[in-house]
C-alpha cells in the first residue's frame, strides 16, 4: 500500500507541476484567448440610416485592428447583434454579452446608454457609445460610462454662443421628443438666459411632417436663430419648412443632422445652414482618416461613402482600444476596473486631427471639449472654423 501510495503521489505532484507550468505560460490577462468586446448596433430600427455605417466604423476598426496584430499578439473579438433601437432588447442583449464575459461594451442610443449606467457600474464594465448626453461625461453619475463626442448640451451652448457673438438675442431650440432630444434643452436655456436672450422650446414628435404651426410662433416671437436636436431625416423637414415659410432665420443643426444625409435629404434647403460636429468629416485631410482610407481601399470601399458617421465609430473603438492596450502594457489583467483607470489616466491622446486631443481623468469622462463650426455650401459642410471651445 505504502508503494503504490507513493507512486499515485508523485504522479499527482507531475501534473501539478505541468498544470502551473502552463498557467504560467498563459499571464495574467489570458494571451491565448481573444479580448471580448460587445456591442449594440440600430441596423433596422428607426436610426439605422445612420447606425449603420457606425457600426461599421466599429467592425472595421476591428478587423484592421487584429490584423496588425491586435493587442500585443491577442486579438479583439466582437460580440453583436441589431437592436433595432428597443431599449428592452438593448438590456437583454447587454446582459448576454455580459454573461459571455465582455470586458468592455459599445452602446448605441441615449436611451439604453442610460438605462444601463446603473448596471455597467455595478457590472464595472467600461462603455462607450454614440449618446453624447452629458450626464455620462460625469462619473459621479455614471462611473463606467465615457464620452467621446462633446456633450450636446455643451454643444448647444456653443451653438448658442455663436449666436450671441452674431448680434442674436432670440433663440429657438426644436428637438427631437425623446431623452436624447432633451438632453441639451436646460443647458441651452440656462446659459441663454444668463447672457441676456432668451430661448423658446419646440418639441418635434415622432413622425411629424410639417411644422409650420410652430414656425408662425417662431415668426411672431422674432426668432434669430433656431437650433436642432434631432437626427437628419427630421431636421431636414423642418428646413424644408423654414424655406417655404419664408422666414429669414440661421439655422444651427447639433451633430445629429450635421451629415451627409442632411444635406441629401433637405436638397436647396439646406444651403447656409450651420452645424456644429465633434469629429473631422471625410476629404477633410485630418491625418487620422488615412488607416480607414487605406483599410476601405484595400477592400473595395470608399471613406466618402462612409461617411462622418463610420468615422465615429471608428474612432469611438480605438479609444476604447487604447485604454486595453495601456492595461496590457502595464502588465496588468484586462478587467473592467483596470480598463477604466487605465483610460482615466492615459494622458492625452491625439487623433490626428479626428477630434480635438482627447482626455479622461478619474473627475472627467467628457473627453472632448469643442466642436468645429460647419456650413452648407454648393450642397457639401464646409469648414467655417476651427476647433471652437466649449464656453
Amino acid at each position: 500500500m505504502s508503494h503504490k501510495f507513493s507512486r499515485s503521489f508523485f504522479i499527482m505532484m507531475l501534473v501539478l507541476v505541468g498544470v502551473l507550468a502552463l498557467a504560467a505560460c498563459g499571464g495574467s490577462s489570458g494571451s491565448d484567448e481573444p479580448i471580448k468586446v460587445g456591442a449594440i448596433f440600430d441596423l433596422t430600427g428607426p436610426t439605422s440610416d445612420v447606425g449603420t455605417p457606425y457600426s461599421e466604423g466599429i467592425t472595421d476598426f476591428v478587423s484592421w485592428y487584429n490584423e496588425q496584430g491586435g493587442v500585443d499578439g491577442t486579438p479583439l473579438e466582437l460580440i453583436s447583434a441589431d437592436y433595432a433601437y428597443k431599449v428592452d432588447q438593448g438590456e437583454q442583449l447587454y446582459s448576454q454579452y455580459v454573461n459571455q464575459g465582455v470586458v468592455v461594451f459599445q452602446g448605441w442610443g441615449t436611451g439604453d446608454t442610460e438605462a444601463l449606467r446603473s448596471r455597467i457600474a455595478a457590472d464595472e464594465i467600461p462603455f462607450m457609445s454614440a449618446s453624447y448626453s452629458d450626464v455620462l461625461g460625469n462619473p459621479d453619475e455614471a462611473p463606467y460610462n465615457f464620452l467621446i463626442g462633446t456633450g450636446y448640451g455643451a454643444q448647444a451652448v456653443t451653438a448658442v454662443q455663436w449666436g450671441l457673438d452674431n448680434g442674436a438675442t432670440k433663440f429657438a431650440i426644436f428637438h427631437h421628443d425623446s431623452p436624447f432630444g432633451q438632453s441639451p434643452v436646460d443647458m441651452a436655456k440656462s446659459y441663454a438666459e444668463s447672457h441676456g436672450a432668451s430661448l423658446d422650446v419646440f418639441p418635434m414628435p415622432g413622425g411629424a411632417t410639417d411644422f409650420t404651426a410652430e414656425l408662425t410662433q417662431v415668426k411672431d416671437a422674432g426668432i434669430e436663430y433656431i437650433i436642432i436636436q434631432n437626427v437628419s431625416s427630421n431636421a431636414a423637414t423642418l428646413v424644408k419648412n423654414i424655406t417655404d415659410f419664408g422666414l429669414d432665420i440661421q439655422v444651427v443643426c447639433l451633430n445629429w443632422c450635421t451629415d451627409e444625409l442632411f444635406v441629401s435629404l433637405a436638397g436647396d434647403a439646406a444651403e447656409g445652414v450651420l452645424g456644429t460636429s465633434p469629429f473631422a468629416f471625410p476629404g477633410s485631410g485630418a491625418a487620422g482618416l488615412k488607416e480607414m482610407e487605406d483599410y476601405l481601399s484595400a477592400n473595395g470601399g470608399s471613406l466618402s461613402d462612409k461617411g462622418i458617421r463610420y468615422v465615429a465609430g471608428w474612432l469611438t473603438m480605438k479609444v476604447m482600444t487604447a485604454g486595453i492596450e495601456k492595461v496590457v502594457a502595464d502588465g496588468n489583467e484586462v478587467t473592467g476596473p483596470n480598463i477604466k483607470a487605465a483610460l482615466e489616466n492615459m494622458g492625452t491622446l491625439d487623433t490626428g486631427g479626428l477630434t480635438q486631443p482627447l482626455k479622461f481623468s478619474s473627475s472627467d469622462h467628457a473627453s472632448n471639449k469643442a466642436v468645429q463650426f460647419f456650413q452648407v455650401s454648393g450642397g457639401t459642410w464646409t469648414a467655417a472654423s476651427d476647433y471652437v471651445a466649449v464656453p
